[in-house]
């Protein structure tokens, strides 16, 4: 989290109720770019990138989308063994490619989300979330080929031409018949025709990526294995540290059983299972020691408990609920429909605390709950309001010369609020200067079982995440029942 302050409450915590922490895909149309090897170069620095097809309308529109995609994901995430081992990979795929003359870039983006995704001229993006989930370099060549199979198709264009026509035919529908059910069933029509027009095109790119990266020598039938293990770790949200379901790489790529038997089917024209290259302990050598979750300027989830170290703060919430971590907020959601948030502003040293609970920011404010409190030696101020069908606990902390600030939401009919708001405003507390000095991100950690290790020995060394062996079990692409065989290598995630 990175303080930012947020204005009236109603506003605040329409985020935090259960059914609407889910947003909206946030779509970035981002689709890449066929390249071949003698064009072909690893990034040095993406965002100075100014020689990439200057005369080509596509790349220039490309290049104006760079800072944004950076500012989305997190920004570059630096680290050159990494970006070397992401570029063997590319290397490879150029070389079935054929758009002489191309340049090309590699960003690893520092964002815990799973994705990838290329722009015209060059432009290729990968997400250190999608790394750390990968297990060998077959998978990351099926998502990138997927991506190069949408501009090879033209799929931009073609659902840019779509939608136009889509609009076109809404606004006849109801300049024709005004707004009755007539113009809304043709509107509805175009919305479904687009979307078959864009599970369409994904399952044309699967079928160009198995192609490409099958011909490029790795093993086609990654494809299908890595569209499961996305599946999979899309359920553990909670200890992965990707907060925003829109930036992922399923948000945008339908995930269906058919899809993947149809992955499967197509990765069977290369030969039976085994066919390619894997490269598996290359890949795992390259993400070892890559950072996991959180970053360090956004603080830490552990479990039940975040922790800031740069602010040297932390607080707590109940068990049974899932703390999200973004940049604008930490956000937590449990039982009953219960949300909480949390966040700071900066306030004048003069201004009380109650007063500034007075002063207009919170909607549906009672202002004769308004209390004065000391929590943990620090001044605090709490008080209630209620808006729409929500109430509210907003606890005010003063600590550190900053205002922090706890907001609990609860529907109206709901008893359990000022319990839940009390367990949480009460675990608010500054950190020592050896607790700030202890905290340390969460890595990738490449280990090799040994005789006698087992799922359970080797997740239980996994530390700062939930649900350790189902998280490992994913991470690993080991099914459950399976076992580790001596001398397999593994990843698990610590802060050591």
């Amino acid at each position: 989290m990175k303080l930012r302050s947020f204005g009236a409450v109603r506003r605040a915590m329409a985020m935090l109720a259960l059914s609407t922490l889910l947003t909206a895909c946030q779509g970035v149309d981002v689709y890449p770019s066929r390249v071949d090897e003698s064009a072909f170069q690893p990034s040095n620095n993406p965002v100075t990138v100014d020689t990439v097809q200057k005369d080509n309308k596509l790349a220039a529109l490309a290049r104006a989308q760079h800072p944004r995609i950076l500012a989305t994901y997190g920004g570059e995430y630096a680290d050159p063994k990494l970006e070397r081992m992401v570029a063997k990979v590319v290397g490879n795929l150029t070389t079935v490619a054929g758009n002489p003359g191309q340049a090309y870039r590699i960003t690893i983006l520092n964002s815990p989300n799973v994705n990838a995704f290329a722009l015209p001229g060059g432009y290729l993006y990968v997400t250190r979330g999608l790394l750390a989930l990968a297990n060998d370099s077959a998978e990351l060549a099926a998502v990138l080929a997927h991506e190069m199979g949408h501009v090879t198709a033209n799929h931009g264009i073609a659902r840019q031409q779509a939608e136009a026509e889509a609009e076109l035919a809404t606004k006849a529908a109801t300049e024709l018949f005004g707004q009755s059910s007539v113009a809304e069933v043709a509107a509805l029509r175009g919305k479904l025709k687009l979307a078959q027009f864009s599970r369409n095109q994904e399952l044309e790119a699967d079928v160009i990526g198995i192609r490409s990266s099958g011909q490029a020598g790795f093993d086609p039938y990654a494809a299908g294995r890595f569209l499961q293990s996305m599946a999979a770790y899309s359920n553990l949200r909670s200890v992965s540290g990707a907060t925003d379901a829109s930036l992922d790489f399923l948000a945008s790529h339908p995930n269906t059983p058919q899809r993947i038997d149809l992955a499967q089917r197509h990765a069977r024209d290369f030969g039976p299972p085994g066919t390619g290259i894997v490269d598996r302990d290359a890949y795992l050598a390259g993400i070892d020691g890559l950072l996991f979750g959180d970053t360090p300027e956004e603080g830490y989830v552990r479990g039940h408990t975040f922790l800031h170290p740069g602010l040297g703060v932390s607080f707590s919430v109940p068990e049974g609920f899932v703390i999200d971590n973004s940049s604008a907020a930490v956000t937590a959601n449990g039982p009953g429909n219960i949300a909480i948030r949390f966040d700071g502003v900066t306030l004048q040293p003069n201004v009380t605390l109650p007063d500034y609970l007075r002063s207009g920011w919170v909607t549906g404010l009672d202002a004769d709950s308004i209390r004065s409190v000391r929590i943990n030696g620090n001044d605090a101020a709490i008080a209630r309001a209620r808006a729409d069908n929500w109430q509210f606990d907003i606890a005010v902390i003063r600590a550190g010369g900053q205002v922090y600030r706890l907001l609990t939401a609860a529907p109206i009919a709901s008893t359990s609020l000022d319990a839940t708001a009390r367990t949480v405003s009460d675990s608010f507390r500054v950190l020592s200067a050896s607790e700030k000095a202890a905290l340390k991100p969460l890595r990738i950690r490449i280990l090799t079982a040994r005789s006698g290790d087992t799922v359970a020995s080797l997740s239980s060394r996994m530390v700062g995440v939930d649900r350790k062996e189902e998280l490992f079990r994913v991470l690993n692409e080991i099914p459950t029942g399976n076992t580790v065989p001596a001398g397999y290598k593994v990843k698990i995630v610590t802060d050591r």
